[in-house]
């Protein structure tokens, strides 16, 4: 590719000789078309066992992947310093000894905390009323570091205590392949008891006595597909199955209700799903069905006493709406509608206390907390001014409260922690995001602009930059975009991309179709056969900001992770032109070959976001289009820099390691096509929270010298 006036030829000066992976072509017919895979053999025969053991890989697959690794380092030898750098000011911003705000919960108040230098954080309990700031008063109940003590990768799942405060259910990863161990700590000794529950999905729900708790089993796949009955005491072996899940595209999850009185199964799939109730009074009663499950209709359940409130589009509620129904008798028939639907007003959440039922809203592109007193119907609603802000719903450990408690950031203001009264709508502000090494609000702009996309929608762009930063299209851009599964980009405060807007560069985030930052219809609008949508929308958010004066074409560097990964490859096929580097992390490349095997772990659930190519021609032939391993072709691709996880079970590590061999062989240009595999790690790369500032720093690193600024 060419560079803009005033950056390098290429900032790349020397690099060795690159990889090149054998081929071994392999070929597949479907619906009457042939395709060649020339690095298919990238992917272990025995890649099942393998995520549990990664020693067992193959000799030649370890082998081009330590050479991919080795040229990365070499390419990127000249940042060395820089990262450290980067690094160090990550970790300034850090609060290295920060702690949560305590949750009350019966006799205690819950929280986590870390200790300076830690990587793990620890689990901690102080009186109901202590002093949150009295560290003396704290027990701790699990201390992260020292199970992580000696493996290079450790994941801690949930923790989870009996109604009486005297256990608790904790689990871990130590591969990065979601495999979770669950394990029993007595929190009166410390210690934890015999019981161990493998391969689950990471967390267990307590039946109120204490002495039985309920946990989700992942399949050989990586779906969680059962749910068992597990008694303190006895073999895991010896479980009770209470609930298995036949079709292969559905998972199942577990949660228990703040009242206690209900055990909830829930079973999904990215448009349907289902729920089933075991009464705690009964806890060998067969799983009660709320309502069966009928496609495209989704529906939750949370408690209200002598009710449940169900969140659900049922009816053509496309946005979602809130309705009521007997505990006794929860049937469809039985729903009365409590919020309606209103079209451009996306429910996202709900619960319910005592007094009050609270939901979490997206409106006009931005979040608001709406509460209603139950007895009078009364609503009102929690807001704030900023352009572009992000709200998170913590609510209460307890159902008898007026107190609910809520995060507000934006991506100049520090995340900022409130209790919120319900009765009195008074606001109390327990904590700010500190940051060490200092951060003035003053001296950055928030904004949000629309970009025109190629049918006309406008897209949302939230933006931060220093103020100083000159807006006459000199400056480099790092754009985020995800777009899939209809998850929302919160406008949200990071303390880790002011490394790049202190370098002068502008950090744009593009809400673009795929996720549901304007309503549902944004969601749709973006997957299965209006996929496309999603990549023209990214396109368009580039282009809006050349056309306002804070970048360049040429300037701007892409950046997106697992799903957001498909992304970066299908612009970098796209537009490869518009952008000086491209980094994908995890990504999600060769849509096609994965969602035509229905072996691999998640690709039966992926079809109905995806569309199902082994049933139907036109989705085989919309994917082919846009799926970016079938679309590399002969053009000037930008430097790209793809990272992998070895025991990933989500995004395979074949995935990127095909697509870099396949885009090396076929690109035009001199930009050199990086690979970093984690070979300690999944898809949520390292496990600590230093450990990982390495991996963003590589990142920044990559972004600012594609950009002619990794000299500062």
């Amino acid at each position: 590719m060419t560079y803009p006036k005033g950056l390098p030829v290429t900032p790349f000066k020397t690099l060795p000789d690159a990889p090149k992976a054998i081929k071994k072509a392999l070929s597949d017919t479907r619906h009457g078309r042939t395709r060649s895979d020339d690095y298919a053999w990238l992917r272990a025969a025995n890649w099942q066992a393998m995520f549990k053991d990664p020693t067992i890989l193959e000799a030649d697959i370890r082998a081009h992947l330590e050479a991919e690794n080795a040229y990365m380092k070499a390419a990127m030898a000249d940042t060395e310093a820089l990262q450290k750098k980067l690094v160090a000011e990550m970790r300034g911003r850090i609060k290295e000894d920060d702690s949560s705000v305590p949750m009350k919960e019966g006799p205690y108040a819950y929280g986590t905390a870390f200790r300076t230098g830690a990587e793990q954080p620890y689990f901690f309990r102080i009186p109901r009323n202590g002093d949150v700031n009295d560290e003396s008063i704290r027990e701790t109940l699990l201390d992260g570091d020292l199970e992580a003590k000696g493996k290079a990768y450790f994941d801690l799942g949930g923790f989870d205590q009996t109604t009486d405060h005297s256990r608790a259910i904790w689990s871990y990863d130590d591969k990065g392949s979601e495999f979770y161990t669950l394990k029993v700590r007595d929190l009166e000794t410390g210690k934890d008891i015999e019981d161990r529950i493998e391969n689950t999905g990471g967390s267990g729900v307590w039946a109120p006595d204490g002495k039985s708790f309920f946990y989700t089993e992942v399949d050989d796949n990586h779906r969680p597909s059962k749910v068992f009955h597990h008694v303190i005491g006895t073999r895991q072996e010896d479980d009770r199955l209470v609930y298995e899940e036949g079709d292969p595209g559905f998972f199942v999850g577990i949660a228990g209700s703040l009242l206690d009185d209900f055990i909830y199964i829930d079973i999904h799939d990215h448009q349907t799903s289902e729920v089933r109730i075991i009464p705690t009074a009964n806890l060998d009663a067969e799983p009660a069905l709320v309502a069966a499950r009928e496609t495209m209709v989704e529906y939750d359940v949370t408690e209200g006493g002598d009710v449940f409130y169900i969140l659900t589009n049922d009816g053509g509620a496309k946005d979602f709406k809130i309705m009521e129904t007997p505990v006794n008798a929860p049937g469809k028939a039985n729903w009365k509608e409590v919020v309606p639907h209103q079209e451009g007003r996306l429910i996202l959440a709900h619960t319910a206390f005592a007094r009050h039922l609270v939901w979490l809203e997206r409106f006009a592109g931005l979040p608001r907390i709406v509460i209603r007193d139950r007895a009078t119907g009364e609503e009102h609603a929690i807001a704030f001014e900023e352009e572009a802000y992000s709200l998170g719903l913590q609510g209460a450990a307890e159902y008898d409260t007026d107190t609910i408690r809520f995060s507000y950031s934006s991506m100049t203001t520090p995340s900022q922690l409130y209790d919120y009264n319900m009765a009195t709508r008074e606001r109390t502000l327990l904590k700010t995001q500190e940051v060490p090494s200092g951060h003035n609000p003053d001296d950055y702009v928030t904004r949000r602009i629309q970009a025109k996309a190629a049918d006309g929608e406008l897209v949302p762009v939230s933006i931060v930059y220093r103020k100083d930063t000159p807006l006459d299209g000199s400056a480099p851009c790092l754009l985020y975009g995800y777009g899939a599964y209809g998850i929302s980009i919160p406008a949200s405060f990071s303390t880790n991309c002011l490394s790049l807007v202190d370098r002068g560069f502008v950090y744009a985030i593009a809400h673009i179709r795929g996720g549901k930052d304007k309503g549902f219809a944004w969601y749709e609008n973006g997957k299965m056969m209006h996929k496309k949508n999603t990549f023209s929308d990214f396109i368009a958010a580039a282009d809006a900001l050349v056309a306002e004066g804070f970048t360049s074409h040429g300037r701007i560097v892409a950046e997106g992770g697992s799903a957001g990964g498909m992304l970066m490859g299908a612009v970098a096929n796209m537009a490869p032109e518009k952008f000086a580097g491209i980094i994908a992390a995890v990504p999600f490349v060769d849509v096609l070959t994965t969602m035509l095997d229905d072996t691999l772990p998640l690709t039966p659930p992926e079809w109905n976001e995806w569309g199902n190519p082994i049933a139907s021609e036109e989705a085989y032939d919309y994917i082919a289009s846009y799926s970016p391993y079938d679309n590399v072709g002969p053009k000037p691709y930008p430097a790209i820099l793809a990272l992998a996880g070895l025991t990933d079970p989500r995004v395979t590590y074949w995935e990127p390691a095909k697509w870099v061999a396949k885009l090396r062989e076929a690109t035009t240009g001199t930009a050199p096509v990086l690979l970093r595999t984690n070979m300690d790690a999944g898809h949520g790369g390292a496990s600590g929270r230093f450990q990982r500032l390495e991996e963003k720093a590589l990142e920044y690193a990559f972004a600012l010298k594609v950009a002619g600024k990794a000299d500062i």
